[in-house]
């Protein structure tokens, strides 16, 4: 069984920064895959960025050059920084674990809201 906390969301304005961290419970961290889904109100969560055992990584097109993800095995920690942010980027934000791929992740947080708006 693995537990997700994320923290970090809030109120920010167009072009500025955001970090978000995902604290997870569970003696296997390193083995999953660790990833962060966003959703907005009426619409489907969605896969933004992703990050497996060996630090490879991916990222949906709107947000590359803005995003990055990363991993802390020894902290059981994932994180997205998120950088340039726009209006567009407002939404929940959860992160996902599973074991072998993030297509119907077996572990979610609880959301975090981000708002991008002056």
């Amino acid at each position: 069984q693995v537990q997700l906390v994320e923290s970090g969301g809030g109120l920010v304005e167009p072009g500025g920064s955001l970090r978000l961290s995902c604290a997870a419970s569970g003696r296997t961290f390193s083995r999953y895959v660790m990833g962060w889904f966003r959703q907005t109100p009426g619409k489907e969560r969605n896969l933004v960025a992703a990050i497996n055992w060996s630090n490879t990584t991916y990222y949906t097109d709107s947000v590359k050059g803005r995003f990055t993800i990363s991993r802390d095995n020894a902290k059981t920690m994932v994180s997205l920084q998120m950088n340039s942010l726009k209006p567009e980027d407002t939404a929940v934000y959860y992160c996902a674990a599973d074991k072998q791929s993030l297509v119907r992740p077996d572990y979610w947080g609880q959301g975090t809201q981000v708002t991008v708006s002056s």
